[in-house]
C-alpha cells in the first residue's frame, strides 16, 4: 500500500480569490501549514480540507459523461491538477509536492455548482472523479512540473 510504480507531477496551479470567483491559474503557490494555498479564499478555513487536487487522468472522463469535448481543470475547482500518480490511493497517506508535505484527508466530493457549470448533469459526471482533499503538514512553495511522491514515512 506504500509503493507506488513511479512519482506523479504537479500539471496545474489554481487560486480561487474570493467565494464564487473564477479559479486563477498560477505557476507557483505558497503552501500555510495547516491552512492552504496562499491567495486562495479558502486558506486557513478548515485545514483537512486546506488543499484540493484533481486527477489529470480524469479530465477526459470527466468530459466525456459531461458531454463536452474537453474539460480545462479551472472549471473543476480544485486547486492541485496532478499526473502520473493514483490520487486515490493518497487518501490517509503522507505525500510531498516539491518541498511541501501534504496529507490525503478525505475525498472531494462534487458540489451542486457541478450542475451551474457543467450543466445539467454535471455533479454525476464528475461523482467519483472529484479527487483529494489534503491538509498542509509542511509549508512551502509549489510550483508547476514539481514531482509528487508518495509513501512518505509519518513523522
Amino acid at each position: 500500500m506504500q509503493t507506488f510504480p513511479r512519482p506523479g507531477r504537479l500539471d496545474w496551479i489554481g487560486l480561487r480569490p474570493g467565494k464564487r470567483a473564477a479559479l486563477v491559474g498560477v505557476d507557483a503557490a505558497q503552501a500555510l501549514t495547516g491552512a492552504g494555498l496562499e491567495g486562495d479564499h479558502y486558506a486557513g478555513r478548515s485545514g483537512n480540507r486546506g488543499i484540493t487536487l484533481l486527477q489529470a487522468e480524469h479530465l477526459p472522463v470527466i468530459a466525456t459523461l459531461a458531454g463536452v469535448s474537453q474539460m480545462a481543470p479551472a472549471i473543476l475547482r480544485r486547486n492541485l491538477l496532478v499526473s502520473g500518480i493514483n490520487l486515490i490511493a493518497l487518501k490517509g497517506q503522507r505525500f510531498q509536492i516539491g518541498t511541501v508535505v501534504l496529507e490525503g484527508t478525505s475525498f472531494a466530493h462534487p458540489c451542486s455548482r457541478m450542475e451551474e457549470v457543467l450543466g445539467p448533469g454535471g455533479y454525476n459526471a464528475m461523482r467519483g472523479h472529484g479527487g483529494l482533499c489534503a491538509r498542509v503538514i509542511q509549508g512551502g512553495l509549489l510550483r508547476v512540473g514539481d514531482a509528487v511522491v508518495a509513501g512518505l514515512d509519518e513523522a
